[in-house]
Order: structure tokens, then C-alpha cells, then sequence
């Protein structure tokens, strides 16, 4: 990565006089350091939540030998996403991230789809992190005390942790950073318990034979590569919400180097925790049905007790279940600066409420009430479908993966009207945004296919892929919000030098 200064502003430009000079007027308070900025983006894609969550379904769809391949190439591919969408970040260090890069880049209209799109897709992952943090808090009341962990029950306890979230960050960034910084080492540690247990406690192991070869189809497709590309959708669920460095932005110091630091720190070292975790749980399986058909609903659980006994297993569970409540304390973090610099840029409806900034934080409140109330209403249908959980993760992936392209092709489309900032990619950023764009492409059309096949070909409420049904809905509410009131009440920052590029682009959307 080439980091020599290549743009208007100098690296050691004050964060604030940047921000005024990007059209916003500082509000938030600014006590995150470069490595809190990574902390989030780390915290959020978690490991321990996303490949836990999510073990069951890669071991239906391609088994071992997808889930550990899987997870290195697209491990690879994200890196190419995130190294390019740093390199803009760099440039336009604010919290509306994607959707401010777009509308610099590209004009209005581009921001306000990607505005809309980054929104879904932070909503739903709030909702998936914490839902499946509820899943796993009920299977180990189960091992602990023999709770039914019912459909209604586990949305309570999923009710729960969304309010404790939105109560932890009500206290301030400063706390948000505290908590960021040991879920880094937590993650870590966690991780490096987890599979230590699991490799010198149990007599029987897998053999590397198993682990990197084995082929599992439970889906009801008849196509192996079909079942392949559905099985890269643990990791690529899992490397998501990178785009929380960017939105701490405003509240990193040094932020145009701080940030897009954060971003690719972030990738690469859950890129290496996570195939280490992905690798010690499938070395462990004592019994591949039986681990499937769990009675605790956690798979990864059922390894827990088979190998290691109930003991064992609660307390590798708890590590996950803590892990899992700091990405989802991080999730809300991220959300709430998106929703506040949405509604400072007049998108969203009711917007003067939503970007009120407390005087004594420096925290957008009202901002983070409406991430977890609309997360909360997001996860009901996990009451009457067990499907209901992947559509969620589905709509996280299906909102957020588009996103990440879109500053990234605009800015390939500017070339050298592009002013880079003090980090970026040199003669390689060509070649890395095209690899991005194209593999969003690829994965924003992959996880729109149908998962499970249908019985006798009638697609039930089970079977059905929520995805692009969501897809659809949020880019038409935001066409129609658009022609309502998005074109009057839309009110984004340009930069003077790119006004004629917002102009240009405008004219072809």
C-alpha cells in the first residue's frame, strides 16, 4: 500500500478544519484513536458471531471443504473491497461514509440510493448480530438450566440485548472505544481458547482429509456448484459492517489515515482469526448429523458438548455469547452515525429529531433508538418462520455488499478527478477497484438465488429468499421518497472542486 500524499490535503490537515472544509460543522465529540477506529470495524465483522451464527448453514450447504475454502477466497475478495473503499474513505473522512462518497462522486441522486441501501443493510445486521446473540444466550440457558428456547422466548431475550446496546451507547463514544478495544483482545483470546479446547481435549479428531475435501449437499439441489457459490454466504455475511470505520470518522483523530487503517487491519486479521476458528470446530466434530440436529439450535454448541462435555461447553459459549454482544454494541455504534448523518443531510423522514446530538455526550440519541427499534421490528417474522433469520442476515448482506461498490465504481469512473487523500493504493488502486466492483457484482446477484430447493416446486414461506424481496422494497420506498420530498428536503455537501463531476454524473443516473 503506497501512503505517500497524493491530494489537496495535507496528512497532518486538523481533522476538524477537513470536516468544515468538506461542508460539515463538527458535532460529534472526537476522542476515538486510530486503534478504537479499527477496534469497531473488528468488533462488527466478528468472527465469533458471524461464523458461529451461520456454522449450521455452511454445514448444509457445501460442508467442510466450502466453509474452510470458502472463507480464504473470499477472505481475499473483501480485501480487494475494503482496500479500495479505504482509499476513498481516506479522501472524504465523514460519517455518512458511503453515501457521502457517492454523492461527492457521483451527485445527489448516487448518494441517495447508497444512503438507502448502507441504511438496510446497518439495520439488518444490527438485527441478525443480536438475533443470533439471543440464539446463542438460549442455548446455553438451555445446557445451564433446561429453558425451552421457544420462538417467543428467544425474542425476548433478542429484545433484551437490543436495549442494552441502546443504553451502552447513550454513554458517549468514549465508552463505545472502551468496550471496542476489549472486544479486540476478547475476540483474540476468545478464539485462541476456543480452538486450543478443542484440539487437546477430545481423543477423536477429523482428519485434514475431512476438514479441506468433505462435500455435504442438504440442500435439495441437485447442482454441486450451485451449493458451492450458496455456501460462500457464511463468510461473506461474516466480513461485513467494515464500513464502521468510516462512520466513526468524525470521532476518530487523524481520521484520513486512522480510518482506512481500520478498514483493511480489520479484514485481514478476522480474515486469519476466523479460518482458524472455522478450521478448530470442524477438526472437533465427533458427529456430523448429530451436530445438525442439535437440540440446543446452535450447532457449534453441540461440538462444544460432544467434545469437551456441558461444563466445558457453557464456557466456551459465553465467550461467544460476550463476543457476540460487543459486535452487536459496535453494530449500533455504526448505525446510529449513519442515521444521524442521513438525517443532517435531510434523507430520511423526520430528519431534524433523528440528527440531534446530546450536549453532555456528544451522541446522536434519538439516532441510536431508531437503529434498535427498527431492528427490533426487522426480526419479528423469526416468530413464525425459522427461515426468517437467514432473510435477515440476507437483507444485511443484500444492503450493505452493493453499497461498499458504489463510491468505489464512481471513483474509478472520476480517474484522476479523483483527489486522493494521505492513504491510498498508488498505481494499484485501478486494478483493486475493478476486482471489488466486479466481485460485489458476482455476490449481490449470488445471494439473491433461492438457498433451499422447494418441495414438489411450490415456494413456501420456509423456503422462499427474502433478499431481493428486500431489495426491491428499499430501492422503491427510496425512488418514491425521492420524488415525495428527497429532491427538496435532500440537502448533501459538496466539495466546489467536484461540482461539475456531481453535475456530469446527475445527467447519466
Amino acid at each position: 500500500m503506497s501512503h505517500a500524499h497524493n491530494g489537496p490535503h495535507p496528512p497532518t490537515l486538523d481533522d476538524d478544519r477537513l470536516l468544515r472544509e468538506l461542508g460539515y460543522e463538527p458535532e460529534l465529540s472526537r476522542r476515538m484513536n486510530g486503534f478504537g477506529n479499527f477496534a469497531i470495524s473488528f468488533s462488527v465483522i466478528s468472527v465469533l458471531s458471524g461464523c458461529m451464527t451461520l456454522y449450521g448453514f455452511g454445514l448444509a450447504t457445501g460442508g467442510p471443504a466450502v466453509m474452510l475454502w470458502g472463507w480464504v477466497v473470499v477472505g481475499a475478495m473483501v480485501l480487494f473491497v475494503g482496500a479500495a473503499l479505504a482509499e476513498v474513505t481516506s479522501a472524504y473522512p465523514t460519517s455518512g461514509a458511503l453515501f457521502d462518497m457517492a454523492n461527492r462522486l457521483g451527485g445527489p441522486r448516487w448518494g441517495w440510493y447508497t444512503g438507502w441501501l448502507n441504511l438496510l443493510g446497518l439495520l439488518g445486521a444490527i438485527a441478525g448480530i443480536d438475533y443470533g446473540a439471543a440464539l446463542f444466550t438460549g442455548a446455553f440457558a438451555n445446557l445451564q438450566w433446561g429453558f425451552q428456547p421457544t420462538p417467543g422466548r428467544t425474542m425476548l431475550i433478542y429484545l433484551g440485548i437490543l436495549l442494552l446496546h441502546a443504553v451502552l451507547n447513550l454513554f458517549g463514544v468514549r465508552l463505545v472505544t472502551v468496550l471496542n478495544s476489549i472486544s479486540v483482545w476478547w475476540h483474540l483470546t476468545g478464539v485462541a481458547v476456543i480452538v486450543g479446547a478443542l484440539v487437546l481435549v477430545p481423543s477423536h479428531h477429523q482428519s485434514p482429509h475431512f476438514m479441506f475435501t468433505t462435500f455435504v449437499n442438504d440442500t435439495g439441489w441437485s447442482h454441486n456448484w450451485y451449493v458451492v457459490l450458496i455456501g460462500l454466504l457464511l463468510a461473506q455475511y461474516t466480513f461485513c459492517g467494515y464500513d464502521a470505520s468510516a462512520h466513526l470518522s468524525e470521532e476518530t483523530t487523524r481520521a484520513q489515515v486512522s480510518a482506512p487503517r481500520g478498514i483493511v487491519h480489520a479484514i485481514g486479521w478476522s480474515w486469519l482469526a476466523g479460518f482458524v476458528l472455522l478450521a478448530g470446530l470442524t477438526y472437533a466434530i465427533q458427529d456430523y448429523a448429530g451436530t445438525q440436529a442439535t437440540a440446543t439450535g446452535v450447532p457449534p454448541a453441540q461440538i462444544f458438548l460432544d467434545a469437551l462435555g456441558s461444563g466445558g461447553a457453557k464456557a466456551l459459549l459465553l465467550i461467544v455469547i460476550v463476543a457476540q454482544l460487543f459486535c452487536g454494541n459496535a453494530e449500533v455504534a455504526a448505525c446510529s452515525r449513519m442515521v444521524f448523518a442521513f438525517s443532517r443531510d435531510g434523507a430520511l423522514p423526520g430528519s431534524p429529531v433523528w440528527r440531534r446530538v446530546s450536549g453532555r455526550t456528544g451522541t446522536p440519541v434519538l439516532a441510536v433508538w431508531l437503529a434498535v427499534g427498527v431492528a427490533a421490528v426487522l426480526a419479528l417474522p423469526a416468530l413464525y418462520s425459522t427461515v426468517a433469520y437467514g432473510a435477515v442476515t440476507a437483507i444485511n448482506v443484500i444492503g450493505i455488499t452493493p453499497a461498499y461498490a458504489i463510491p468505489i465504481y464512481l471513483r474509478l469512473r472520476a480517474g484522476r478527478r479523483f483527489q486522493r487523500g494521505p492513504w491510498h493504493l498508488g498505481r494499484w488502486s485501478t486494478v483493486v477497484g475493478w476486482v471489488a466492483v466486479a466481485w460485489v457484482g458476482f455476490v449481490t446477484v449470488l445471494f439473491c438465488l433461492p438457498q433451499n430447493r422447494p418441495e414438489h416446486h411450490r415456494i413456501t414461506v420456509a423456503s422462499f429468499n427474502y433478499a431481493p424481496a428486500a431489495l426491491a422494497v428499499v430501492l422503491v420506498l427510496a425512488a418514491i421518497w425521492w420524488r415525495v420530498a428527497g429532491r427538496r428536503t435532500y440537502d448533501a455537501a459538496q466539495i466546489t472542486g467536484e461540482a461539475e463531476l456531481a453535475q456530469y454524473a446527475e445527467g447519466i443516473v
